[in-house]
């Protein structure tokens, strides 16, 4: 069933209509948009699996984090709230994010992974994001991992 995500926000969009809840209805009816979006993006229209719409409804969660944070800045505290009611609702549909702790376990396995193949320093900045990337998939802001790894390499 590649598809038990997106029922899961059809179901709940449905719950959420029934009863008026204008912020999760709005909030996962944007969400399936920009699911349809990616299905419909491409030289030919697809059905995407759960994890491909945990990267979208991802992408979605971090716009609204920026967004947020930039309503922040410019003095809009009922526009950042809203953001952040949005970004509450679809993390609801994201993988359990992993803690510091965790992350940084996984950084340091890497970057020895990298280094006993000879790969040290900054050079293996690539090959050790990529390697973190496919093991955090999504569990993990993209920023956090460069930012643990980069210190892990300068080390």
């Amino acid at each position: 069933m590649p598809d038990a995500l997106k029922d899961r926000l059809r179901s709940d969009l449905t719950t959420a209509m029934r009863a008026r809840d204008a912020v999760r209805a709005g909030t996962i009816r944007m969400a399936l948009t920009a699911v349809t979006a990616e299905e419909k993006s491409g030289k030919a229209e697809r059905e995407l699996s759960d994890a491909e719409v945990v990267g979208v409804l991802g992408k979605e969660a971090k716009k609204r984090r920026e967004s947020a944070t930039a309503y922040d800045d410019a003095g809009r505290s009922e526009l950042a709230d809203r953001e952040r009611a949005e970004l509450a609702i679809l993390t609801e549909y994201l993988p359990q994010q992993l803690d510091e702790a965790e992350l940084a376990a996984i950084v340091a396995e890497e970057v020895d992974a990298a280094a006993a193949d000879g790969a040290t320093g900054m050079p293996a900045m690539g090959r050790v994001m990529k390697a973190v990337q496919a093991r955090v998939a999504g569990r993990a802001d993209g920023k956090q991992v460069a930012a643990l790894v980069r210190g892990r390499l300068t080390a």
